[in-house]
C-alpha cells in the first residue's frame, strides 16, 4: 500500500550490554531490517496507480509524488532502495529532478529508473543516463521486467542494509569489550597500588625496625639488601599499575598524560620526542582515554617498526575537534603494510577512533617516515547528548 510524505521513526534494538556473552550473542542475531522503500514519480494518477498495483506484490513500502518538488522533498527524508520516475512532468521535469537527486549526498547513488512515453526515446535516454539514470524503459512497461529489474535493486539494498547492521553490532561488541577492558585495567592497577603497595610499605617498615635491633654487620647487611628489594618491588608496582592505567590521565587530564608518556618513552627508547600540546582542557573521560591508548599504540609502533631517531608531537585542540598527530623520521611505512595482516594494532586504533566519529589516517614513505594524525569530534566534559560517548555507553547498556 501506498503512502505519501510520512515519516516512521526507527526503533533500534537493546544494545550490547552485560554479560558478555549477551553483547556476543546480540552481534551474532541476524537483526530485523525494515522494508525496502520505492518511490514512484508520475504526474498522471492513473500511472501512478498501475505502477502501485503493478509493484505490490514485491511486499515493499511504495511512496509516491505527483510531482519533481514533492519527490525532492521526500529524498530528504527518505532513503530509497530505487525510484521510478517519469520523464515528462509540468514543472520540474524527470531529468531536472534526477539531477538534483543525484546532487545530494544523501541520494546521489539511489538508483534512478526513467520511464516515458515518448517516441524520441533515443535523445531521452541518452540524456537520463548522462544524468545518473541507471536504466530507461518505454511506457506501457512490461511488468515482468519491470518487477525484476525493482526487484534487484531492492535485494541490493536490503543486502545492504543487513550488512550495515551487522557493521553496527560489531562495533558497539567492539565497544563494549574495550570498555570492559579499561574498567578491568582500571580495577586491577588501584587494587596493585592499593593492596600490594601497602604490603611492600608494611614491609619494609618491619625490615627497617628489625635493623634497628640488629648488631651482627652480617645480619644489618642482610636487612639493608631486603629493603633494596622491597624497594625495587615498590617501584615495579607503581610502573604495572601505571602501566595498566595511569593515574595521571584521571588525576591530571589528557595533556599531562601525553607529556608524561612522551617523557617515559623518551628514557625508556633513548628516541628524543619533541612535543607541542595545546593547554590543558578538561574533556570527556572516555575521549580523553581513547586519544591517550591511540597515542600510546603509535609510540608502540615507532618503538617496534620505525628506526626512528626523533617523534614530533603535537595535540590541538579546536572548538569542535580534537587533533593528535604523531610524525617519525624513521623508515617509513609502505602501502601494503597498511593493510596487511600484521596490521592489527592500526586497525585497532582506526576502530577506537571511528566510536567517538573520528577517524586515524596513516600516511608515509619508505625511507621517509610515517606520519599519523587522529581526529575525533569534541565533546566537553559536562555537555549533554552528542554521538562521540553515545556509542560506547549504548553498547554498555544493560538489555
Amino acid at each position: 500500500m501506498a503512502t505519501r510524505a510520512t515519516d516512521a521513526p526507527s526503533a533500534l534494538g537493546p544494545a550490547a550490554g552485560e554479560p558478555l556473552q549477551r553483547a556476543i550473542a546480540e552481534a551474532e542475531a541476524p537483526g530485523e531490517v525494515p522494508r525496502a522503500k520505492i518511490l514512484i514519480v508520475d504526474d498522471e494518477p492513473k500511472s501512478l496507480y498501475a505502477l502501485q498495483e503493478l509493484l505490490a506484490s514485491l511486499g515493499q513500502e511504495l511512496m509516491v509524488a505527483a510531482s519533481g518538488e514533492e519527490a525532492l522533498k521526500l529524498v530528504l527524508r527518505h532513503d530509497f532502495a530505487v525510484i521510478l520516475l517519469d520523464v515528462r512532468m509540468p514543472g520540474m521535469d524527470g531529468f531536472e529532478t534526477a539531477k538534483m537527486i543525484r546532487g545530494r549526498e544523501r541520494s546521489r547513488r539511489t538508483p534512478i529508473i526513467f520511464l516515458t512515453a515518448q517516441a524520441d526515446e533515443m535523445n531521452s535516454m541518452f540524456r537520463g543516463y548522462a544524468v545518473g539514470a541507471v536504466d530507461y524503459l518505454m511506457k506501457p512497461v512490461v511488468p515482468e521486467v519491470l518487477k525484476s529489474k525493482v526487484a534487484v535493486f531492492v535485494e541490493l539494498f536490503m543486502a545492504t542494509a543487513r550488512l550495515r547492521a551487522s557493521e553496527d553490532k560489531l562495533r558497539r561488541l567492539a565497544a563494549h569489550l574495550i570498555s570492559v577492558r579499561e574498567e578491568e585495567r582500571t580495577h586491577i592497577a588501584r587494587e596493585i597500588h592499593d593492596e600490594l603497595g601497602q604490603v611492600l610499605t608494611g614491609l619494609k617498615m618491619e625490615v627497617g625496625w628489625l635493623a634497628r635491633r640488629l648488631k651482627e654487620p652480617a645480619l644489618l647487611e642482610k636487612t639493608e639488601s631486603m629493603s633494596k628489594l622491597i624497594d625495587s618491588s615498590v617501584q615495579t608496582v607503581r610502573k604495572i599499575a601505571t602501566g595498566l592505567r595511569p593515574e595521571m590521565l584521571d588525576d591530571m587530564g589528557l595533556i599531562a598524560a601525553v607529556a608524561w608518556q612522551a617523557k617515559e618513552f623518551q628514557k625508556r627508547t633513548g628516541i628524543r620526542c619533541r612535543t607541542k600540546l595545546a593547554p590543558e582542557t578538561k574533556l570527556d573521560l572516555e575521549v580523553s582515554t581513547t586519544v591517550f591508548r591511540i597515542f600510546q599504540e603509535i609510540l608502540t609502533n615507532v618503538a617496534r617498526h620505525a628506526r626512528a631517531t626523533r617523534v614530533d608531537i603535537e595535540l590541538e585542540l579546536a572548538e569542535d575537534q580534537l587533533r593528535l598527530e604523531v610524525t617519525d623520521n624513521g623508515v617509513g611505512i609502505a602501502e601494503e603494510d597498511l593493510h596487511g595482516r600484521k596490521s592489527l594494532g592500526l586497525l585497532g586504533m582506526q576502530e577506537r577512533a571511528l566510536l567517538f566519529g573520528g577517524e586515524v589516517s596513516i600516511t608515509g614513505t619508505p625511507g621517509h617516515g610515517t606520519r599519523v594524525a587522529v581526529t575525533i569530534p569534541l565533546r566537553r566534559a559536562g555537555e549533554a547528548g552528542g554521538a562521540a560517548a553515545a556509542t560506547v555507553r549504548k553498547a554498555n547498556a544493560p538489555s
